[in-house]
């Protein structure tokens, strides 16, 4: 099978690269590598995937580790560049993992999102559009559920309130990809991830951000005064779960075939239990600093999985303290510390 994976250098896209290629599918992965988080973490995890540098805008990358694995630099919002690869390869499917990331950069920095979460998704839906794509893959986010008070979050509930922009964009997202599987006849699934830590995860997240602070005895800042629940999902479940959706055509209803899907643990814990799961796992105390709740931010987050659990057989296996002391000693033999 031939796949276009975007976001390859990413934290979800470079786990669920990994697993693809490990099972012999042909492989085409794209990342911009841009800098909003450290760029030395990117080529970091391509390198495990076997890429090497120099990676040049639009010049393919063959793997070491994978022999029918390629990279390219390229940004989604090319959409000359992203049309001539979507051309010549004719994809079978196409999973879309790249992103402007981040509920909080999306207060300050807006613009990115539109380009990126919008303009790059809509060239990715006219490649698929255009070229007889099969089934596209991409990913939403729990956020979209935004002030829902009702919990766990169902794929059934409303998700008309959101409070950042970023959210606001992964719901435009699901809209604009059904309204393609409607018109154009291919297959969409939307994946909405819940709170998702491990190894090679973001430095811009909560996990990495306490991490590095409580090992070098710095402050970190607790919101809401540590009274929030996420939903934390280790990465080997998050990436597992992709791959059930990967390989599984969604049904026709409703003149198209498109489904939703939340992908979490479905067993939230409060912010201070995450914290002192931490502590415990680095032999130190945390420093806090107790801070009101940010613009953005939500009280909690609890997904509903049994969409996923009954028609996939999804089935999260990593409690939160395996997950965390795997996650810690990464994080000790990654930066040293």
């Amino acid at each position: 099978m031939k796949i276009l994976l975007t976001g390859a250098a990413g934290f979800i896209g470079s786990e669920v690269f990994s697993r693809l290629a490990s099972r012999g599918d042909d492989v085409v992965g794209i990342d911009n590598i841009n800098d909003y988080y450290d760029i030395s973490l990117k080529y970091a995890r391509l390198e495990r995937l076997g890429f090497q540098k120099p990676f040049i805008s639009g010049h393919p990358v063959s793997s070491d580790r994978f022999p029918a694995a390629r990279f390219i630099r390229m940004d989604l919002c090319d959409r000359e560049a992203l049309h001539k690869l979507f051309t010549a390869e004719h994809f079978d499917k196409v999973v879309n993992l790249a992103a402007q990331a981040g509920v909080r950069y999306s207060i300050t920095n807006p613009y990115a999102y539109l380009q990126s979460n919008l303009d790059g998704f809509m060239n990715i839906l006219e490649g698929c559009r255009n070229t007889g794509v099969k089934h596209l893959v991409f990913a939403s986010s729990s956020s979209v559920y935004g002030t829902n008070a009702k919990v766990p979050f169902s794929e059934e509930d409303p998700c008309d309130t959101p409070v950042s922009l970023y959210a606001a964009t992964k719901k435009s997202n699901e809209l604009m990809a059904h309204a393609y599987a409607k018109l154009y006849g291919f297959a969409a699934t939307g994946l909405r991830y819940f709170t998702v830590y491990g190894p090679w995860g973001r430095p811009d997240m909560a996990p990495m951000k306490f991490a590095r602070a409580i090992l070098n005895g710095e402050t970190i800042d607790v919101y809401n005064h540590g009274d929030m629940l996420r939903d934390f999902t280790y990465i080997d479940d998050i990436a597992a779960g992709t791959m059930k959706v990967v390989d599984s055509l969604p049904i026709e209803r409703n003149g198209a075939a498109f489904r939703i899907y939340n992908i979490g643990c479905s067993h939230p814990v409060h912010l201070m239990d995450f914290i002192h799961e931490l502590e415990e796992a680095a032999g130190r105390k945390a420093v806090m600093n107790m801070l009101p709740m940010q613009p953005g931010d939500v009280y909690q987050t609890y997904a509903d999985t049994t969409r996923l659990e009954q028609e996939l057989g999804y089935r999260p296996g990593i409690s939160l303290h395996e997950g965390i002391q795997h996650f810690m000693r990464w994080y000790k033999e990654y930066y040293g510390e």
